[in-house]
């Protein structure tokens, strides 16, 4: 892991591999590590450059003046100007998704190509957002997410009985979040205001007009697939994949139809 610094924050990144450059976003309570799979294999042949959301990983706390997901687009906007990187690919799950479709709004002529996996681009459905802010509430007043919280976030993120399917993924997960704990607890609730109370970007979603790969787990919960139908709908010959028998961080639930999905789009719309 590398470090770049925005306004005295430090932000760690991952950079790995040569090629035509991918850049990835992770989910929100997770971090870079996520895409260890596809990075095994696809940087191979892509430089990957994944960063860590403020708050995760081994990046610091979002600086002052980054309040919201446009905000964080320019912050790795500002990472690649530093890597010296003009054109690059986003590949983007959940919170990823969010702002690195953003960052192609921001940069059309730069963002050569989208992939949009298990996430929404419109606002957070009401009942939702009250929902959500009310764990962030929680985690934010008490440093720490309780044991009956974790009991109720944990599942969100995978398939129907992702604890009978793949225990160790499951189980590393709520260690993770039984670990979060004094200003570090309130930095990731921070950062979830960001996430849920982020604005509709389908005010401007006509303007995706780039080769687009739009994929959702079957079984994804707090973003089930009419969302991503709904997205697919919205963007003008983007592409619709399905993927069985997986919740909402689906790469890891099935690393290997993900990664194959992603070497077929990119060899497509990329030049190896």
């Amino acid at each position: 892991m590398q470090t770049f610094a925005i306004d005295g924050q430090q932000m760690t990144y991952l950079d790995q591999g040569t090629g035509p450059v991918l850049v990835f976003g992770h989910s929100y309570l997770w971090d870079s590590a996520m895409w260890a799979p596809q990075i095994e294999v696809l940087s191979q042949h892509y430089r990957c450059i994944v960063p860590d959301f403020w708050a995760h990983g081994g990046s610091d706390s979002a600086p002052m003046a980054t309040r919201t997901l446009r905000d964080y687009a320019d912050n790795v906007l500002a990472l690649l100007d530093h890597l010296q990187i003009e054109k690059f690919a986003m590949i983007g799950l959940s919170v990823g998704g969010m702002w690195g479709a953003e960052l192609a709004l921001k940069a059309p002529t730069r963002v050569t190509a989208l992939v949009l996996m298990d996430t929404f681009l419109g606002y957070e459905p009401e009942v939702l957002h009250a929902k959500y802010f009310a764990m962030l509430d929680t985690l934010r007043d008490q440093q720490q997410l309780p044991a009956a919280l974790i009991d109720l976030i944990a599942p969100l993120f995978f398939r129907r009985d992702g604890h009978l399917h793949n225990p160790q993924l499951v189980s590393n997960f709520r260690d993770y979040l039984s670990s979060l704990q004094g200003d570090r607890a309130i930095a990731v609730s921070e950062m979830g205001r960001m996430v849920f109370g982020r604005r509709d970007t389908f005010d401007d979603i006509e303007q995706l007009t780039l080769p687009t790969l739009i994929m959702s787990g079957m079984e994804d919960n707090p973003r089930p697939p009419l969302e991503a139908q709904l997205m697919h709908d919205a963007i003008d010959g983007s592409e619709y994949v399905l993927i069985p028998d997986a919740g909402h961080i689906s790469n890891l639930e099935q690393p290997q139809f993900v990664t194959e999905q992603l070497q077929h789009f990119l060899a497509k719309v990329l030049s190896v």
